[in-house]
């Protein structure tokens, strides 16, 4: 019988490789790799569009049907913004029982080019709002799912979508083999820089893919505070101030007109100086050389629209040197209901301390804090850096063989972030050296775009049923 993910197979502490080559193996005798192709509707599976609403129920109101909307566009968007309902399936899904920490939602539009401390472009997973250690398989379940859904809005055929999958989970299941092999140092220094991206652009992309991949890369080194400044401000009275694009980003003198903007201000002066407690030394003697100079709600994503998001604009040496950092609302995982809750009390803590256990590197004002909201409320938030040298991929744009290129370098990402926290050798064991599971998750990923689909068209029919609002707005 498949295991369950409460059932968490471990190693007893400073093991031998040998010890855990053979958890590994037991755990493949009591979960056949060849199971994980099983994808089935329970007969009891909740209402995908229940599961939504009672995500809506926590969220602001009138940016709902931001939200639906966004998801109504097509079954891809639709995806982005159902981590709960997925993690509701694959909660009865055979798992091997060893875990690692969780992205949570590692579709592949989660992968993306970002900056490292030391102003180097890197790629990595960027998205931890559901981050939880629970069975490994699911992320790698997700991401595979997420690519035969990309695929097929590109119109690829069977065998295309099937080699795509299968090469995605290939490359995590070989990286983690090597890094199975490896010393615990070599395994947390791993990364993937400009450089390496560059080396394997001419063997794996097609000449149009390496010309997307270094446009990419010049406008993501683009997307910083100055790029933000210039577009989301503008002088008022002599002073920089957030432009209003309502409902998407609303200034909160104008969302709150009713209290003193000195009051505000004080408010969110008062996170700024908490949350720089969560910081490195370093980083709070650089954050403290910054003041408020103003504060706007922004809508953010697809699945996090209607989480509070609020975008702090920071000034330094003078009015021409600003630092935008973004405030994002930390709820309880979706991941929690089926592994288990956090060992952390603040959630905006357990994705902090989630992402740093993931990424090769991470953003120098990654922190957390807890406020008290105007409405009286208590809730969490992660505060980071509005934009660091983003690049998002373009899957619209990609032929197969780039989806292809770029599903490995997903692979290889993902098998990274898993074995800094995961039993590596056990993993790889459990995995082997051929092609079961990769195949098994080409099937599973098939058939759970399928799932996708309907829920999607569920959601299309509920709105025009007037069972759900929905606003169709451009994405931020």
């Amino acid at each position: 019988m498949p295991r369950k993910a409460t059932t968490a197979m471990r190693a007893a502490p400073h093991t031998t490789p040998e010890e855990r080559v053979a958890l590994g193996k037991e755990a493949r005798r009591r979960s056949p790799r060849s199971g994980h192709a099983e994808y089935r509707p329970s007969p009891d599976r909740p209402d995908p569009l229940a599961i939504l609403e009672a995500q809506s129920a926590a969220r602001v109101p009138e940016l709902v049907p931001i939200r639906y909307g966004r998801m109504m566009e097509a079954p891809f968007r639709f995806y982005r913004g159902a981590a709960a309902i997925m993690a509701s399936d694959l909660a009865g899904s055979p798992v091997s029982g060893l875990t690692a920490q969780l992205c949570g939602d590692a579709h592949m539009l989660n992968f993306r080019l970002l900056a490292s401390p030391e102003r180097r472009l890197m790629f990595d997973i960027n998205d931890f709002d559901e981050t939880l250690p629970g069975p490994w398989e699911w992320d790698v379940k997700r991401l595979s799912a997420s690519f035969v859904i990309a695929g097929r809005a590109n119109g690829f055929d069977d065998a295309e979508r099937a080699r795509i999958v299968s090469s995605t989970v290939r490359s995590y299941r070989e990286t983690m083999i090597r890094f199975a092999g490896m010393g615990n140092l070599d395994v947390w220094y791993a990364k993937i820089d400009q450089d390496l991206l560059e080396a394997l652009a001419p063997g794996r992309l097609h000449k149009r893919g390496q010309k997307n991949l270094a446009r990419a890369m010049e406008k993501a080194r683009t997307r910083d505070s100055l790029q933000a400044f210039d577009k989301l401000t503008k002088t008022i009275d002599g002073r920089p101030r957030i432009a209003p694009d309502p409902p998407l980003l609303v200034p909160i003198g104008e969302l709150l007109p009713d209290l003193e903007r000195s009051a505000l201000e004080r408010k969110f002066r008062g996170l700024i100086e908490r949350y720089g407690s969560t910081l490195a030394s370093d980083r709070r003697a650089l954050l403290k050389d910054y003041r408020l100079a103003d504060v706007a709600r922004k809508v953010v994503g697809v699945g996090s629209v209607g989480t509070r998001c609020w975008i702090i604009l920071l000034l330094g040496r003078d009015d021409q040197d600003p630092l935008f950092i973004q405030a994002k609302e930390a709820d309880t995982s979706v991941l929690a209901e089926h592994v288990g809750a956090s060992q952390y009390r603040n959630q905006g803590e357990r994705v902090v301390a989630g992402q740093r256990l993931m990424q090769a590197t991470s953003d120098i004002f990654l922190g957390w804090e807890r406020v008290d909201g105007i409405d009286g409320k208590q809730r969490d938030f992660y505060i980071r850096q509005l934009r660091d040298w983003k690049g998002i991929a373009m899957p619209e744009r990609m032929q197969p063989k780039d989806m292809q290129a770029f599903g490995e370098l997903c692979g290889v990402t993902l098998a990274r972030a898993h074995a800094r926290s995961g039993d590596r050798i056990a993993i790889a064991a459990y995995l082997g050296s051929g092609e079961a599971f990769d195949r098994a998750l080409a099937t599973f990923a098939e058939a759970y775009a399928d799932q996708n689909e309907r829920d999607h068209q569920a959601l299309v029919d509920a709105v025009r049923a007037g069972r759900l609002p929905a606003e169709e707005l451009p994405a931020s």
